[in-house]
């Protein structure tokens, strides 16, 4: 019986103990939850008039909400991180292709991706349709160019002017990487039909005795090619458009290129063309091995 009466006193302790213990934690969300309470309450009270307060300010916001956003650090910001994406590449071209395979150009998104190539850091840009309609209205891809330029870049912009190189005008060494972006727009005239040119003039200088036919080789006719082009064989070319061919796109020049296709140029970001030189990045080149 003593054994039994010490049993039922020992639960009785402890169920006093669990009591104090929740009443003391009652106690304590009750207050906290009192505290919070009379927080929200008072927010609630306040909030009116603080809106009501700066009713022109408030309206201002709304209609520019980067009305104290800096222009100039925004395009310091897009330049720092253009360059630093470049920087992060696993490898860079210092030549990429622009191959447009659609019907109608857009002027302005090729300008774009041709700034943002220079931004990133790379040399030389080739700008090629199958119709020559850059071409032939290449002074207008030039203001079109210089327009995206101030207006992506602003004043640094004159740090990236663009050197185009025509027909018949370049004047760089072969594999030189310039002092600043080159530009160079193609047509297929620069591709079947330059291989054709020199072989003609191999074969009347043959005619004409000034070469033996002996002397005729695959070096002299790449020496004769890459002298009417002077820039380094286009490690990348991003291609636009649903045709799945080069479209003639310099075919002596290509042997060693990377192709990569993007469904359309129109409306394309940035995203777009750093996804592709990330592909690039990444891409295992085996050269015949």
């Amino acid at each position: 019986m003593a054994l039994l009466y010490s049993l039922l006193w020992r639960l009785l302790l402890v169920l006093v103990h669990i009591n104090r213990a929740l009443v003391s934690w009652f106690r304590v969300r009750l207050r906290s939850w009192k505290g919070r309470l009379w927080e929200r309450v008072v927010a609630a009270l306040l909030l009116p008039v603080a809106l009501a307060g700066f009713p022109g300010h408030q309206k201002k916001l709304i209609q520019n909400p980067n009305a104290n956003a800096n222009p100039g650090n925004r395009t310091a910001g897009r330049r720092s991180r253009w360059l630093s994406d470049g920087r992060s590449l696993e490898k860079l071209p210092v030549h990429i292709g622009l191959l447009v395979a659609e019907e109608e150009p857009s002027y302005t998104d090729i300008a774009n991706l041709v700034v943002w190539c220079m931004a990133v850091g790379i040399s030389y840009v080739s700008v090629y349709d199958h119709h020559g309609i850059f071409r032939k209205n290449n002074s207008r891809l030039m203001e079109e160019i210089v327009r995206q330029q101030q207006d992506l870049l602003g004043a640094d912009g004159s740090k990236y002017n663009v050197e185009f190189l025509s027909n018949g005008s370049d004047k760089h060494q072969h594999h030189v990487v310039s002092c600043r972006p080159t530009l160079k727009v193609l047509s297929p005239e620069d591709g079947k039909q330059s291989i054709v040119q020199a072989a003609q003039q191999l074969c009347r200088s043959v005619e004409n005795q000034e070469r033996s036919s002996k002397d005729i080789s695959v070096s002299m006719l790449d020496t004769m090619l890459r002298e009417s082009k002077n820039t380094p064989d286009p490690e990348l070319v991003v291609k636009f458009g649903p045709v799945n061919s080069t479209l003639g796109f310099l075919p002596w020049h290509i042997r060693l290129t990377e192709f990569i296709s993007l469904p359309s140029h129109r409306n394309i970001s940035y995203e777009d063309l750093l996804g592709a030189l990330q592909r690039f990045g990444v891409c295992q080149q085996r050269l015949g091995q």
